[in-house]
């Protein structure tokens, strides 16, 4: 008797799942002869069986990387040509050591990903495209930082970029021609003093050294020598204070030390020792010809 399910009707009887009953099925009829087993199954299935194990092997034992490597640059996939370009601070040879690369690479066994984030470990490199070129080449695109300055702590020299970050020690003369930031604080304030003079061109030119002050406000040391104070707020109102004064009188070129813009409602000139003696002498004698001529 069969059940209105489909199912026999046996009170207690064990039913197989249905995603089961196939597969029961094809063993029986496979037990009993009904099907039969093509030639070299079972040598193909051995095959199968034993490189299974030696890729879990080589997996457990970490050798899969070297052996897909050896493997594919037997096959033609050896690494013969690599183009790099965009790297102007970064060496060849450095880029080439970061990634590893000898003369057993392999193309295939390479991960641009993963040779990405090792270029981006270089001082000098901010981001990195590598793109694999089958059969033998890799192609290598650099976009490195741009050094704005010199930070001076202590008695190291370290470029820093248009944000106050350290990009790497100051090495030879390639370097020396960008201002100098001295100080506690300056490599942090930098970036802050460069978009204020940016509407300043002309004075930006002539900065030489920008000296920080108690981490608190910047000394502006010129190419002739003078110093140029500025206030710890308000930089840019006292550096327009200063372009209306200066305007028709080319202050910079007199014979002073410094300029003091730290007072809202003034500009201090310090004039140099000779031109304070020539000026005191002036004076004196103004005063002399003032006094001969009132007793004549």
């Amino acid at each position: 008797m069969v059940s209105a399910s489909g199912r026999e009707a046996f009170p207690g009887a064990f039913v197989l799942p249905r995603f089961l009953r196939r597969p029961a099925r094809y063993f029986t009829a496979l037990a009993t002869g009904r099907v039969g087993i093509r030639p070299h199954t079972g040598s193909v299935a051995a095959c199968v069986f034993l490189a299974a194990t030696g890729v879990y092997g080589m997996a457990l034992g970490g050798h899969t990387h070297s052996v897909t490597q050896a493997v594919t640059t037997g096959a033609g996939f050896a690494l013969e040509d690599v183009r790099v370009s965009g790297n102007v601070e970064t060496s060849d040879i450095d880029i080439l050591q970061q990634l590893g690369l000898d003369g057993s690479t392999s193309v295939v066994a390479i991960s641009a990903h993963a040779a990405r984030e090792k270029l981006l470990e270089l001082p000098w490199v901010t981001d990195a495209q590598v793109q694999k070129i089958y059969p033998r080449g890799l192609s290598v695109v650099l976009t490195e930082r741009k050094p704005v300055g010199i930070w001076q702590h202590g008695d190291m020299l370290s470029l820093i970029d248009a944000r106050g970050d350290v990009i790497a020690p100051l090495t030879g003369a390639r370097h020396a021609d960008l201002p100098l930031y001295v100080g506690l604080g300056a490599d942090r304030a930098a970036d802050e003093l460069e978009a204020r003079l940016l509407f300043y061109p002309e004075l930006r030119a002539r900065v030489k050294a920008a000296i920080r002050i108690a981490d608190r406000r910047w000394d502006l040391r010129l190419d002739n020598g003078v110093t140029l104070s500025l206030p710890e707020d308000n930089i840019g109102a006292a550096l327009d204070r200063f372009a209306a004064f200066d305007a028709g009188r080319d202050v910079l070129s007199r014979d002073i030390t410094a300029v003091d813009l730290r007072l809202a409602d003034r500009v201090t000139l310090k004039l140099s020792e000779a031109s304070f003696e020539r000026r005191k002498q002036a004076l004196e004698a103004r005063a002399k010809a003032i006094k001969a001529e009132s007793r004549s």
